[in-house]
């Protein structure tokens, strides 16, 4: 049985995570190692309504901030050559990669 790499991505800015999701596939076909995805999973909107006015007095206005959290996940074969590529990627603030093995 081959071992896996799930590799899970997730960041606030879409175009940074499919930039990762970009060079794991390249870095894939390099090493001719079999991979599946990236599966976009849902995006989490985070939503914070906040009034605007400093005190009670006025009209009732409120701001309505969101931050959205992209995930991508990549299955790969744990091929010791492209997991150290796969470490070696520069990764950019505001995106975290968790790596998982798996039998």
């Amino acid at each position: 049985m081959v071992q896996k790499a799930r590799i899970a991505l997730s960041g606030t800015d879409a175009h940074k995570v499919d930039s990762i999701c970009r060079q794991i596939r390249d870095i894939s076909q390099k090493t001719g190692v079999a991979i599946a995805g990236p599966i976009p999973l849902p995006t989490k909107k985070l939503r914070v309504p906040v009034r605007k006015g400093p005190d009670g007095g006025g009209t009732s206005t409120i701001d309505h901030w969101e931050m959205r959290i992209h995930k991508r996940l990549i299955d790969l074969d744990a091929d010791e050559r492209a997991l150290r590529q796969v470490m070696r990627i520069q990764v950019p603030d505001g995106v975290n990669i968790e790596i998982v093995l798996t039998g």
